[in-house]
């Protein structure tokens, strides 16, 4: 068995609104940075995977973000394996 680490980013779907990064939109006018727009804000996760090799861990990483780590309905993600 080998060791991988996993970097996951979870974002809401661009269809979704995201009332937290609308917030934070406005408030970057506030303290004048108008230039930052469309803010939008999800989670990153990071996990270790033992497993045979790396396709192997990808497939267990995606299984894990579809059954748990993500709301397809309302989630995106995307992920990146390296071998550790």
């Amino acid at each position: 068995m080998k060791k991988f680490q996993a970097e996951i980013d979870v974002m809401p779907k661009k269809e979704i609104l995201d009332p937290q990064g609308k917030a934070v939109t406005g408030s970057m006018k506030n303290l004048g940075l108008t230039e930052i727009q469309n803010v939008r804000i999800g989670k990153h996760i990071s996990l270790e995977i033992e497993a045979a090799d790396e396709e192997t861990a990808n497939i267990k990483v995606d299984t894990a973000c579809k059954s748990l780590l993500a709301n397809l309905i309302m989630e995106s993600y995307t992920f990146s394996i390296k071998a550790v």
